[in-house]
């Protein structure tokens, strides 16, 4: 709850002014009932039409102030419960950031969309309501109460019984209704996975013909919050009506003690009119709170959300020393020194006993069967997973020494599935390189062999990108991609399978070019296609995460039974021999 409120302190004076302005509006809506009461006890009849305009005067100037309180603090509660929640999403979105791909793992994305935008409205809503009733409910309800016993003491009695039934009532309702707002909330997380797997993969859902099947899979998610909804709005739907019927029952019961009492000359009518109305006021105070208790469950399962995602201690500790990218002497070196990783919750090693070294400007080449590790091995040099044993090394340096954002600064990364955001062509070029010039994206596209597609477009770089790049192949995006890395200008290259989706041509013609564009710079590119990395200075061929044989090209294929095999595969004996370093 603190790391909740803690969004609230910077609004502390204007929730202190929105408090005053609430405290006057009810201190002059309790001063309305006694001017009703002067009026109809000294008689309107008999008294100078001066008279009168001046009750009416005084009772439209309380109202009118009451009303312009009654504006400033909604305008003010307002205020801070959108700043709340503006800072409680940029909360949420830095914390998330700092994530390594192992908190991914335990909370999943469709959650975490869930908590920044549902969960913060919810809270959001209560923070509004809580400044608006937080002074007025307890100084209608205090100040109600003591000016109806001052009006008439015997009167005063149907408090002790109507405002611990309403109150029995609304702690019974909420205490049945929070364990299935908590429920409702878990399955809005599954309902956002199924329209967001849905989304994503409706190619391959047109593909396969499973229309039907997803739709099932939506109506089943949306069926379950429908119900669950439908069970507690049962349940709140009835507080609404025992508390309305509460506060009738004590109006009738009012008159008709109050009746009595006028016909004994006990009690004058004005008298039974402004008790009538602190009664209401009262009682209205105790409604206020309920309508804060419709919102408290939720809220509250909310806060409990929010705060799971901020006391989460990411695994990766950016305690580094070294912020300055250029501290690292050979930048492009990399070494691993008996490297293993086990993923969250995995009992078996993923890698096992890595230990390898090239150079830099050097091109480093993984190669192995589906499953082996190669992505893994890859994520380990950018800090997505810490290694759980042995040591990776940059130019030197332990890479637990170096700043996480320094360290990513000295690499370009393209991934196995490319992603491109919406926008232009040249924004995604530019997401490499934010401040990247128009040649700089035109020698970027014409190293990735991206600029022979781009300039048959019509509005060439300035094409409008769709979200995820659906409006362009397979192979477009691969290369738009392969830019976006080009254009950073990195000490290291990490292509991860990134190639499968080129053709040979140009696979071929890409790796030359980029050869040429980088030469000084680290190239690890994992691969499939054995053409891809026959070339490389150094090949890994790892399985089961090991490391099976490393060496050149013609080293493996003279020595490695396993690798000959591999390229067998793929080329003839003929190209292997004629072809590598």
């Amino acid at each position: 709850m603190k790391r909740v409120l803690k969004f609230l302190k910077p609004y502390t004076f204007f929730i202190i002014v929105a408090m005053a302005f609430s405290f006057v509006q009810s201190y002059l809506n309790l001063k309305l009932p006694d001017y009703m009461s002067d009026i109809v006890d000294n008689g309107i009849v008999g008294q100078s039409i001066e008279q009168v305009l001046n009750y009416g005067k005084k009772m439209l100037i309380v109202s009118s102030i009451s009303a312009l309180c009654a504006v400033c603090a909604t305008f003010i509660a307002s205020r801070v419960s959108a700043g709340f929640a503006k800072k409680a999403r940029h909360s949420i979105y830095e914390k998330v950031e700092e994530f390594s791909l192992n908190e991914f793992n335990k909370i999943p994305t469709s959650s975490l969309i869930t908590r920044t935008t549902n969960d913060v409205t919810q809270i959001q809503h209560l923070v509004l309501m809580t400044m608006r009733m937080m002074i007025m409910a307890p100084m209608m309800c205090i100040g109600g109460m003591i000016m109806a016993i001052s009006t008439n003491k015997k009167l005063s009695i149907i408090f002790t019984v109507a405002i611990p039934i309403l109150l029995v009532l609304i702690v019974l309702l909420a205490k049945k209704v929070l364990p299935l707002f908590s429920i409702a909330q878990k399955r809005t997380d599954r309902l956002n996975q199924v329209v967001r797997e849905k989304l994503t993969g409706v190619r391959v859902i047109r593909a396969f013909g499973t229309q039907d099947y997803e739709k099932e899979r939506f109506d089943v998610a949306n069926k379950n919050i429908y119900e669950i909804s439908l069970k507690a709005g049962y349940i709140m739907a009835l507080l609404m009506p025992l508390i309305f019927f509460c506060i009738n029952i004590s109006s009738v019961i009012i008159v008709w003690i109050g009746a009595n009492q006028i016909d004994l000359g006990t009690l004058q009518i004005g008298e039974m009119m402004a008790f009538i109305q602190y009664a209401m006021q009262v009682l209205f105070s105790v409604l206020m709170v309920s309508m804060m208790f419709v919102l408290i469950p939720r809220a509250i399962v909310s806060v409990k959300r929010i705060n799971e995602v901020l006391e989460i201690e990411p695994s990766i500790k950016d305690d580094g020393k070294i912020s300055n990218k250029d501290d690292v002497k050979a930048k492009g070196e990399i070494e691993f020194d008996n490297v293993e990783f086990s993923y969250y919750g995995s009992n078996e090693p993923v890698l096992k006993h890595i230990t390898f070294k090239v150079n830099k400007g050097e091109t480093l080449a993984i190669i192995g069967g589906t499953g082996s590790g190669k992505t893994t091995l890859v994520n380990l040099i950018l800090r997505f997973y810490e290694a759980t044993a042995g040591n990776i090394k940059i130019g030197g340096e332990d890479i637990k020494d170096i700043k996480i954002n320094t360290l990513r600064e000295m690499i370009a990364y393209v991934p196995q599935k490319s992603v491109l955001f919406s926008g232009t062509i040249a924004e995604n070029i530019k997401y490499g390189k934010q401040d990247a010039t128009e040649d700089e994206v035109l020698d970027a596209a014409k190293v990735s062999q991206s600029y022979e597609f781009i300039s048959e477009l019509e509005d060439k770089f300035d094409s409008r990108v769709s979200q995820g790049g659906t409006n362009y192949s397979g192979g477009q995006k691969q290369r738009i991609a392969i830019a976006r890395a080009i254009i950073r200008k990195p000490d290291i290259y990490i292509f991860d399978d990134s190639f499968s989706a080129l053709d040979y041509k140009t696979d071929r013609v890409l790796r030359e070019e980029l050869n040429k564009y980088a030469k000084g710079a680290t190239k690890v590119i994992v691969a499939q296609r054995v053409s891809t990395v026959m070339n490389a200075d150094k090949i890994l061929l790892i399985d089961d995460g090991k490391i099976l044989a490393q060496g050149t090209h013609k080293e493996l294929f003279n020595n490695c039974k396993e690798y000959k095999e591999l390229v067998l595969s793929q080329i003839t004996e003929e190209e292997a021999m004629q072809s590598g370093k």
